[in-house]
């Protein structure tokens, strides 16, 4: 029997493709089969079969997803292109079928050969239809279409400009009235939709929704492209009143959304595309309204999509996907587990429809991580939160480096791991999710239109860090990222109120960590914004109402304004209200109007508050199962209102019940929870209760030292937990100190070593001096001089010089730390000597100077630099681990014990001054002898006042001999209270004349202790007795006292400026060049000395700091500032910039020998925080230099110029230097300006000396 001809064949093919009748195409394709038998390869007809079958196997395989036909049909399509050989008149016809079906095969398998060579087959088609020729727009419609697919997939920008270039230039070869011209109107609106996506230009978008009407007008009722049109024209509306606000776009989106489904009746092939539209329409509706009306139509829509695609279907995972989404946002707001489980399960089939290679699978393994992470949100199971995190890695890594979602996928890792971090405390996991999170907003450059949510995310992440590890920095860069986000969402845009939140929260926090007012109003201003934003009948409402009550009851807390408070409660009752029984939200309303309602009581006493209170607390806890992540919060919630009850009516159960409630929390968090930080203190509390009530029946009231054991337990162990983060197990220290020497406890000194073990640790993981130093100030400042007191109590004399010298002069001691030598481990091994280096390596790192970033320095790089400095802290910490690993150095750079720290009295006493509010002390520290405490006939309100007495005494300029009066009335207090009853004990330790060190501490710090005495005839005094010298601490001391080669010529440089920048004339110092002149005059002769003078404008920063680096041995003579708000900006004035102290701790002066300050204050520390003695002649010493002279207020030009003489003239005796004779020449030069009446007191006491 013979075939069908081609031409019969050709018109049952027109019919099929016209036609909806699956019988008729499998008959014809049989019918092709057959003729292909028939007309062999050479037949004139066989390329006009070939062409047909594979249309016809193609729209079979729309129908129904057989994937053979697919591959048969491109099988065919190649056969027909080979009949067609470059030169063929027909050839274009063939390539464009063959691309046309490898599109649609990378499509559904995700092969980039199979989109890559339909490009290549598209540009040659092209390339056949040159300008003029009548096809020529259908090839650049068809190059734009599969450029834009390859973007889709890798995201090369050019990509999606030359398809929107190649759509702009079909669309002009079809002009007003052509009757394809919607087509291309079509493709360029669809090129610029996707630009729009991704790069945020809000004209791309504007453009395409001008095109989509435009094709909407060109297709009228009755059109058979209507619905495409609809369709696209709604979806682009939804996404402009996404970015823009404007409800008029997403009601006409949603108008535009329902006529299209009424275009595709039941029982249409397309239906499902409609139903899938509007069900995202509605959906999205519902996010701004909260009418549940539109939320569940929209699951009604997606679940008849759905059945519309049953199993089998190519597009049943993208309806799985939809339905999927619309459940779980319908649990957000209702609660039903049901829904979550549904929502879940439909994930996971979507997700088998994607097997590995299928170009939908990272869509989907996203889908469902985000519903996973939902369930183990509410039910705490983490293999739910594993498999999340899996799936998030899976998705990223099929979204390589240039995939135009990548960001999306590493947005999404991010959040799972920092999840992770909030309930396992992996610093791991919350270091990667900022790292992600950081690369996923350089994925979203300015412009791009998911910017603000990449800057929201990361902005979390680093909030996220800042509450466990304490860097201001992170919480001052989550806070300018979240300004950025919320400029990107200005007033209209659908998600302001969520920046807002953010914004809000993060504020507050800082308000929390520094008191600053004008943040918490900004937060609460903020908040009310977002609340306005979300009125009644917003599903998110509620939300906004609780941030609100919880910023209101902080601003009540700290100012008490009643009004505060009671609308704080109200706003919590609104939302509790707006959260009935069966909504997941209602756990964490009951919980916050429980707090409120709890400090309603502690104001006003209504026991019915506090009753109410845990009511509501009890409920929460029912709320929240075992196995639900926030159980222990709300354990813990309970079992503090339970507490705060038995404070004021003393019923055992309710404490026994607190108690029974924490150590169910504990049991519940795993074991590196940083919550189980939490929960340990609130256990501290309730065993003080139970010490303090004695209901424990193992003592009366005050007497259960039982409890009061188990106690300080759980501050040690608040104090000790890793995971719970340096600046909050740092406050849980505070604690355990605060009630260890409230009850006297004999854990208290082991409290104050972890405290200071800890600050340590803290200040070292901040970058900067300066950050370090402000950070300071937000703890107690006697931490170190507590502590000492508290040693000094219990007659620990060694113990309290130890933690002296382990908790003060931290930043000193830090930068020091990093300067180590090394020498006897370089010799003790190969494997010591290549730690050694190591070592070396990184504290050279470390001991660099943080970036300076200026405004508007991309914060990408200002955290790249945090993290480099945290991960080399890290590093560092491994490798002095691995030292102390060695025989002979398992003590390397911990806190030096009382008998090493002797070797400072090695060349005469050492007197520690300790001032604490329990008493005032003095230390004597000898060489070899055990020490003495010498308890002062002071206490710290006389001290105070008189260092203010003194202040005032000393801090006018010189004036007349009637100021001596009140000035020496305040040295002979300061004789009688501090330095005599030391002169007394010093007898057998130091002979008369002989040199003695002070080490003071706290207000001794600002006290001429050199300068003490009765100051009347035949009076003592201490300079008639002994040479006195300063050090900021015993350890500064012993490095000073290190050896080094000295060069056979001493090289001495003068450097001095009469005329800094920013000094009027009237200011200029008319004495430095005199100075400089009479100091190179008093110095020994060449070779002895190789001197060297800059002055004028030669003495610039940059030649100071070149001529400090070269020479050793230094005199200024300039002016000197000291800055108490910034004490490393202390500088010695140069002619074009400041010489900062900060400037001086970056450099290397290890081997110097000797400096003397001529200018004023250079000895003068900052009063917030004296402990850190931070000035510049201690910063000198610190920095290495052995022996230095300073003064300790204003010096005149007087002053200078003869003790400058007559120091210069004892210090340079027989023509030699030594830097030990520092101290000594200027006590014979002090002396010397004794019998000058006519210089003023406070001048002849204003020189000081430090150092050896």
């Amino acid at each position: 029997m013979l075939p069908l001809s081609p031409n019969q064949l050709a018109h049952r093919v027109q019919y099929c493709l016209e036609g909806d009748d699956p019988r008729a195409l499998d008959e014809v394709i049989s019918l092709h089969y057959d003729a292909l038998g028939y007309y062999n390869a050479t037949h004139a007809c066989r390329w006009q079969l070939l062409y047909n079958l594979s249309l016809s196997l193609y729209t079979r395989f729309d129908c129904q997803g057989n994937t053979e036909d697919l591959d048969q049909a491109i099988a065919f399509a190649r056969e027909a292109l080979a009949l067609h050989p470059v030169g063929h008149t027909d050839r274009s016809k063939s390539l464009n079928n063959l691309a046309n079906g490898l599109s649609v095969r990378f499509d559904h398998r995700g092969n980039a050969e199979d989109l890559d060579q339909a490009i290549a087959l598209t540009w040659e088609a092209l390339v056949l239809h040159p300008v003029g020729h009548t096809d020529r727009s259908s090839s650049l419609n068809n190059l734009a279409n599969r450029l834009s697919t390859r973007f889709d997939h890798r995201g090369n920008a050019e990509d999606l400009d030359q398809a929107i270039a190649f759509a702009r230039e079909a669309l002009a070869l079809y002009p007003v009235g052509h009757t394809d011209r919607s087509k291309s109107l079509n493709n360029l609106a669809n090129r610029l939709y996707t630009r729009f996506d991704h790069r945020g230009n809000a004209e791309d978008l504007d453009k395409a929704i001008a095109l989509a009407r435009e094709v909407l007008a060109l297709r009228p009722v009755g059109h058979r492209d209507r619905f495409k049109s609809l369709s696209n024209l709604a979806v682009q509306l939804s996404t402009r009143f996404d970015h823009r606000g404007n409800a008029e776009d997403l009601d006409h989106a949603i108008a535009l959304a329902r006529e299209a489904l009424a275009l595709r009746p039941v029982g249409h092939t397309d239906r499902y595309k409609s139903l899938n539209n509007l069900a995202v329409q509605l959906s999205t509706r519902f996010d701004h309204r909260g009418n549940p009306e539109d939320l569940d139509q929209a699951i009604a829509f997606a679940r008849e999509a759905l059945a519309l695609h049953p199993v089998g279907h190519t597009d049943r995972s993208k309806s799985l996907n939809n339905l999927a989404n619309g459940l779980s946002v319908r649990f957000n707001h209702q609660g039903n587990a049901e829904d979550l489980d549904q929502a879940i399960a439909l994930a996971r089939e979507a997700l088998a429809l994607h097997p590995v290679g299928h170009t939908g699978r990272s869509s989907s393994l996203n889908h469902l991580a985000i519903q996973l992470s939902t369930r183990f949100d509410h039910r705490g199971n983490v293999e739910d939160l594993a498999q999340a995190i899996a799936f998030a890695r899976e998705a990223l890594v099929l979204q390589p480096v240039g995939h135009p979602d990548r960001s999306l996928s590493l947005g999404n890792l991010a959040k799972g791991l920092s999840i992770r971090f909030d309930h396992q405390g992996n610093a791991e996991d919350l270091d990667q999710a900022i790292a992600l999170a950081r690369e996923a907003l350089t994925l979203c450059p300015v412009g791009h239109s998911d910017r603000s949510s990449s800057l929201n995310n990361l902005a979390n992440r680093l909030s996220t860090r800042f509450d466990h590890r304490g860097n201001a920095e992170d919480l001052d860069q989550a806070i300018a990222l979240d300004r950025e986000a919320l400029a990107l969402r200005p007033v209209g845009h659908t998600d302001r109120s969520l920046s807002l939140n953010n914004l809000a929260v993060r504020l507050s926090t800082r308000f929390d960590h520094r008191g600053n007012a004008e943040d918490l109003d900004q937060a609460i201003a903020l908040d009310r914004e977002a609340l306005a934003l979300r009125p009644v009948g917003h599903p998110d409402r509620s939300l906004s109402l609780d941030n609100l009550s919880v910023r209101l009851s902080i601003r009540f807390a700290h100012r008490g304004n009643t009004e505060d408070l009671d609308q704080a409660i109200a706003l919590a009752r609104e939302a509790l209200a707006l959260h009935p029984v069966g909504h997941t939200g209602r756990s964490s309303s009951l919980h916050h109007l429980a707090i409120q309602l709890s400090t309603h009581f502690d104001h006003r006493g209504n026991a019915e508050d506090l009753d109410h209170a845990i009511a509501l607390a009890r409920e929460s806890l029912v709320l929240r199962p075992v196995g639900h992540t926030d159980r222990s919060k709300s354990l813990a919630n309970l079992a503090n209102r339970l507490s705060t009850r038995f404070d004021h009516r003393g019923n055992t159960e309710d404490l026994n019940e607190s108690r029974e409630n924490l150590c169910c929390a504990l049991t519940v968090l795993t074991q590196h929870d940083p919550r189980r930080l939490i929960a340990h203190q609130s256990l501290a509390a309730v065993y003080l209760s139970f010490h303090r009530s004695g209901l424990n029946g193992t003592g009366g009231p005050g007497e259960d030292t039982d409890s009061l054991d188990v106690a300080m337990h759980h501050f040690k162990a608040a104090a000790n937990f890793v995971p719970g983060g340096l600046l909050f197990r740092l406050r849980a220290s505070l604690s355990w100190i605060l009630h260890a020497d409230q009850h006297r406890h004999g854990s208290e000194l082991d409290a104050y070593a972890t405290s200071m073990q800890l600050m340590d640790a803290y200040m070292f993981a901040t970058a900067s001096v300066s950050s370090r130093h402000r950070a300071m100030k937000d703890f107690p400042s006697t931490l170190a001089i507590d502590a000492a007191s508290c040693a000094l109590r219990s007659g620990d004399v060694r113990r309290a010089v130890e933690l002296l010298e382990q908790g003060r002069t931290i930043i000193w001691t830090q930068m020091t730390r990093l300067r180590t030598p090394l020498d006897k481990l370089q010799t003790h091994s190969d494997q010591a000597a290549a730690l050694m280096k190591r070592f070396r390596d990184l504290s050279s790192l470390l001991d660099r100077p943080p970036a300076s970033h200026a405004d508007g320095t991309p914060s990408v790089n200002v955290e790249a630099e945090d993290t480099r400095y945290r991960r080399l802290v890290e590093d560092w910490n491994g490798v002095v681990e691995e030292i102390r690993n060695i025989e002979g150095f398992s003590r390397f750079l911990l806190p030096p014990m009382f008998a090493d720290l002797q070797e400072a009295a090695r060349d005469g006493p050492v007197i520690v001054l300790v001032a604490s509010n329990s008493s005032c002390d003095a230390i004597i520290v000898t060489h070899t002898q055990p020490p003495t405490s010498i308890q002062l006939p002071t206490d710290f309100g006389k001290l105070a006042k008189l260092v203010l007495a003194l202040r005032e005494a000393t801090g006018k300029d010189a004036g007349p001999k009637g100021k001596h009066t009140v000035l020496i009335k305040h040295l002979r207090k300061l004789w009688d209270d501090v330095v005599f009853p030391v002169v007394e004990n010093l007898g057998g330790f130091a002979r008369r004349g002989s040199r003695i060190w002070w080490c003071p501490t706290s207000l001794f710090n600002f006290l001429p202790l050199h300068a003490a005495g009765e100051y009347r005839v035949n009076g003592k005094s201490l300079s008639q007795q002994y040479i006195s010298s300063y050090t900021p601490s015993l350890t500064a001391l012993m490095r000073a006292r290190r050896s080094h080669d000295r060069s056979l010529s001493v090289p001495f440089a003068a450097i001095g400026q009469n005329c800094p920048a920013g000094h009027s004339s009237e200011s200029t110092l008319k004495f430095v060049e005199p100075e400089l002149e009479l100091v190179q005059s008093l110095l020994p002769n060449p070779p002895t000395v190789s001197f060297t003078k800059i002055t004028s404008v030669e003495a610039t920063k940059s030649r100071a700091l070149c001529t400090m680096q070269d020479k050793t041995w230094l005199h200024f003579a300039c002016h000197g500032t000291q800055d108490y708000e910034e004490p490393f900006m202390s500088a010695f004035l140069m002619r074009d910039q400041p010489l900062s102290l900060l400037d001086i701790t970056k450099m290397d002066i290890s081997r110097h020998e000797f400096a003397f300050l001529s200018a004023c204050e250079t000895a003068v520390g900052d009063f917030a925080t004296p402990d850190e003695v931070i000035h510049l002649a201690a910063g000198l010493q610190f920095a290495g230099v052995k022996s230095v002279v300073g003064t300790l207020w204003k010096v005149t030009d007087a002053t200078v110029q003869r003790l400058v003489e007559e120091f210069y003239k004892n210090f340079c005796k027989n023509g030699t230097m030594n830097s030990k004779r520092a101290a000594r020449a200027l006590h014979q030069a002090v002396h010397s300006l004794a019998s000058d009446k006519d210089m003023p007191l406070d001048q002849r006491i204003v020189f000081v000396h430090i150092g050896i």
